[in-house]
This record gives C-alpha cells, sequence and structure tokens, in this order.
C-alpha cells in the first residue's frame, strides 16, 4: 500500500503569548511512500517525525494538505478505521495480560461484520508470534520478559490486524545497544517477509540507513532530502544533511574558492573547477582522507587511535570549525603517533562544498 502526503501541515498554538503565532510542527510535506517499502524518517529530536507519524495513523488531525493510503484519501478518516499498526517507544503493554492476550487484543476488540471467533483469533495471535519469533512465549506475562523480547509482541501486536501501513515511533530507544542491533534486524526482516509499507521514526542515523529502503532527513518541521541512504550520505543537499549523516561525523572547515582553487586556511587543497570566487564551508568526510608525506591538507597530530582494520587519525586545523576532527584511515597507513604533524590527500569525491550564507551545496 502506498502513501502519498500531500502539502501536509500541522501547526500548534504557541504557548509563549510574548511570540504569539502559530509553531509549525510539520511543514508542507510532499512526498510519495512506495508500496511494500520500509521508510526511515530521520532528525533531531523536535523536528516533527513522530507529529508526521501521528497524522498518517490518525492521532492528529493536519492542519492542511491531504493524506492517501494507495487511491483512497484517509485525511478525516478515524484511527481504527485507516488500517494502521503503531508500535510506540515504550511497547504500552498490558501487565496483567499473556503475551497471547496482549497480541490477540486488537481482534477481539472487532465489531460488526468484521468479528472473528475464538479460534481464528488464536491461531492469528500464534501466527504473528511466530513471525517475531516468540511462539513459545506465549503464556508469559510482560514482566517477565526482556525488553527485546516485549518489543517483539509489541509488533506482533500490531501485525496481527494485518494491517495496511505499519508505523514505528522510535521503537528501539529503550534497548541496549546490542537488543537494539538484533531488533532493528528483526524488524527488517519482517518487513521484508510481509512486503507492508513502513515508516519507522528514529533520530539514530546509524539505524535509519541500516535498514531503510529510503531515508527523510527532516528539520524544524521541513523535508530536507528524500533518497536511497547511500545517496544521502554521498551527496547531502545541505550542511545540515551533511553533518547529520556519518559517524564519525563530516570534518567542516571554513574556507574560500581562489580562482578554482579550493584554500581552507593556508593549504591550497583541491581544484573546484566552475566554482566561483567565495568564501564557503568545506566538508570532508572522515574516509576522504589520506595520510601523504606530499598531500596539501597540512594539519597537526593529536592522536593515533588503532581500531584494528582501521585506525582513527584525530587532528587539528586553524580552519576548523567543528570539534574532534577525524580521519579514518587503513592500519598500515596510519601516521607513527610520534608525529606532530601529519599531511593528507583529500579525495574529492569526499569534499564537499556549501554557500557561507545558505548552506545550500555547491557542485563541482
Amino acid at each position: 500500500m502506498k502513501v502519498v502526503l500531500k502539502h501536509l501541515t500541522k501547526k500548534f498554538p504557541n504557548r509563549n503569548k510574548k511570540i504569539g503565532g502559530d509553531v509549525i510542527a510539520v511543514n508542507d510535506f510532499d512526498f510519495e511512500i512506495p508500496d511494500g517499502k520500509l521508510i526511515g524518517l530521520l532528525g533531531p529530536s523536535g523536528c516533527g517525525k513522530s507529529t508526521a507519524l501521528n497524522l498518517i495513523c490518525g492521532l492528529l488531525e493536519p492542519t492542511e494538505g491531504q493524506i492517501f493510503f494507495g487511491e483512497d484519501e484517509v485525511t478525516n478518516l478515524p484511527p481504527e478505521v485507516r488500517g494502521v499498526g503503531l508500535v510506540f517507544q515504550n511497547y504500552a503493554l498490558y501487565p496483567h495480560m499473556t503475551v497471547q492476550q496482549n497480541i490477540s487484543f486488537p481482534l477481539q476488540n472487532l465489531k460488526g461484520d468484521k468479528k472473528l471467533p475464538k479460534e481464528e483469533i488464536a491461531r492469528r495471535a500464534k501466527e504473528a508470534a511466530k513471525l517475531v519469533q516468540i511462539d513459545g512465549l506465549l503464556e508469559r506475562k510482560p514482566s517477565e520478559m526482556s525488553g527485546g523480547q516485549q518489543q517483539r509482541v509489541a509488533i506482533a501486536r500490531a501485525l496481527v490486524k494485518m494491517p495496511k501501513v505499519l508505523l514505528l515511533d522510535e521503537p528501539l530507544s529503550n534497548l541496549d545497544a546490542r537488543l537494539r542491533l538484533q531488533t532493528r534486524e528483526e524488524i527488517r526482516r519482517i518487513q521484508r517477509e510481509t512486503g507492508i509499507t513502513t515508516i519507522f521514526v528514529t533520530h539514530d542515523q546509524e539505524e535509519a540507513m541500516s535498514i531503510s529502503d529510503l531515508i527523510v532527513v527532516m528539520k524544524d518541521g521541513m523535508i530536507q532530502q528524500i533518497d536511497e541512504p547511500q545517496d544521502v550520505y554521498d551527496d547531502p543537499v545541505n550542511l545540515f544533511v551533511a553533518k547529520f549523516l556519518g559517524t564519525p561525523a563530516i570534518n567542516v572547515f571554513e574556507g574560500e574558492v581562489k580562482n578554482g582553487r579550493l584554500i581552507i586556511g593556508e593549504d591550497d587543497v583541491i581544484a573546484v573547477p566552475g566554482v566561483a570566487d567565495r568564501k564557503v564551508y568545506v566538508g570532508i568526510r572522515p574516509e576522504g582522507l589520506e595520510p601523504d608525506p606530499e598531500g596539501s591538507f597540512r594539519c597537526g597530530l593529536v592522536n593515533v587511535e588503532v581500531m584494528g582494520r582501521d585506525t582513527s587519525v584525530v587532528y587539528t586545523h586553524g580552519g576548523a570549525i567543528s570539534e574532534n576532527l577525524r580521519a579514518i584511515v587503513g592500519s598500515g597507513k596510519r601516521p607513527a603517533k610520534t608525529e606532530k604533524t601529519v599531511n593528507f590527500r583529500p579525495d574529492p569525491l569526499k569534499v564537499h562544498l556549501f554557500d557561507h550564507e545558505t548552506e545550500e551545496r555547491i557542485r563541482f
């Protein structure tokens, strides 16, 4: 089931009477989520991710715009008839019910011609439990389960209704690092097996990039970029997107273009053909710097952190505006810790220029 959002906007009254006006939580969302895909809504806290999700499922009414599931408009339909499954951040399981009862609960509330016999409800609950691999825990209570197991119960409860769209609101944030990795892999597996169109809200860029078919990067209620995860990483449209994606973060510098050359501090770094003379922000991905005695980018060496296959080189530069500058290099190319300086040869494909005023990408 494809999901189409047309100029979707949500405004809330501003509680600060001195400022007045409205707070725009979601600002003119206009995009299509393809049928059967897993989409990551990604952005910092307060950017409007959960508000967008609540608009799609019907918990909030939009101020403007339309929502379509397939060809059917659902903008004014209540949540219970939209055919969505929603998994919350805090699981929201009923503590006095067993796993099977929790999973069955949405089916037991069906009315009229949609009402199911007890045998069918039990069969569907067991199928959903098997899908998320908790079919051996049906008689347990939530308090007798780990966080990861409780999250699977919540996912099974959302899936048992056979929803048209599955909505996940930061479902991994309460899990430890190991369980987060395991559970996100399970979510990807379940989505592929069911083929249900899924929207996954997170502020964790690693989560979004690892399991999403497409990611939607948001800031202040507005869409910044929509694309496949690797394309967003390799080809950011502005400085915000470039800084938000990537671990370690992109290295950012003040620079200028002179006569087709990029200058950072006193270093003539690379050729940037076709770019007019101007001040710019420069973003260089950590993996885009290779130690080279003849390299044009001269930096102070702070530390060399050996991580096995790769090495993290911590360095300084007078033109830097970001903290903790790092280069990720192969272990065979790491500089000696005793050195005070290190020269790098930048990879032009990993160097991004941004307008100094608008912070929009400058291509070369």
